[in-house]
């Protein structure tokens, strides 16, 4: 049986405090602030990333550095038989073609799944990826089953300021000052590959009501289930822990006695998306990982 390690990126979620605890290797983002390179949870945490967005500072996400990411696998294959990586989704960034590209040197020992996750979601991928593995399953039928489930998770996101999104971009001046005005929240999706718009609500209790609603309907619809047992919900935030708590009670209105994780957004959406931020997920389980 091959001993099978599992790695993914820091857009997980899964700090590296916490890839000790899952047994779990974890690749820290770049990220380039004022010109300055930094990596997520090395030398740059949660609180100090928002210090710098909010303070007016030019920040620029980063694949991970191709040198850096082929040492990790090197240094992780002298202990294991195979790797399985999972990157954030290829919808998101170049880094999960450019990490498929770099596997072709390693004689099938390193296999990239491009199961189109990110934050919250990716992290659980990444814990059943572990269980699969402590099971005696390949890093290619790893792979296959978290491909096979890869459409089965939507996430929702409503913003507390447009302000950057019209940074990035994805809003233009003119419909960010008539939003802000009117106090609009939109609701933003991430279906597979791409983050796109949802929807509109003139408050942020609309916003979240407008979240809660399309999980249920994706329960039914995308999902095919009715049932509790089969799908993970999760909350995310961009530094809004007290507001995410509040909402898991009003989530567990509509989904009695569900638990309910709640984590960080991860920092490669949240400079798109700036600080206050409110997301939540639902996904159907691949396997039990309790």
């Amino acid at each position: 049986m091959s001993k099978v390690a599992i790695l993914t990126d820091s857009n997980s979620g899964i700090t590296q405090a916490q890839s000790k605890e899952f047994g779990i290797f974890v690749e820290p983002m770049p990220f380039y602030i004022d010109g300055q390179l930094y990596y997520e949870d090395i030398d740059l945490t949660q609180e100090q990333f928002y210090e710098k967005l909010t303070q007016g500072g030019e920040i620029t996400t980063s694949m991970p550095i191709t040198g850096n990411l082929m040492d990790s696998w090197d240094n992780i294959l002298k202990d294991y038989d195979e790797l399985v990586y999972i990157p954030m989704s290829s919808g998101l960034s170049s880094s999960c073609a450019t990490a498929k590209m770099l596997s072709e040197d390693y004689d099938g020992r390193v296999v990239v799944v491009d199961n189109q996750r990110i934050s919250v979601t990716q992290k659980l991928s990444a814990l059943e990826a572990k269980k699969l593995a402590d099971e005696g399953k390949s890093a290619q039928e790893i792979c296959d089953a978290l491909i096979s489930n890869k459409s089965l998770s939507t996430i929702y996101i409503t913003v507390d300021t447009l302000e950057y999104l019209k940074k990035g971009g994805r809003l233009t001046p003119a419909v960010a000052a008539i939003g802000s005005l009117l106090k609009i929240k939109p609701v933003l999706a991430i279906y597979g590959e791409k983050l796109d718009k949802f929807g509109v609500a003139r408050t942020m209790k609309a916003a979240k009501q407008t979240m809660i609603d399309a999980l249920k309907k994706d329960m039914k619809e995308v999902l095919k289930t009715e049932n509790l047992d089969d799908v993970v919900i999760s909350i995310a935030h961009t530094q809004n822990q007290e507001a995410a708590e509040k909402f898991r009670e009003e989530l567990l209105e509509a989904f009695p006695g569900k638990e309910i994780w709640i984590d960080p957004l991860s920092l490669s959406v949240s400079c798109h998306i700036g600080p206050g931020a409110l997301a939540c997920t639902i996904t159907k389980k691949l396997i039990d990982i309790d």
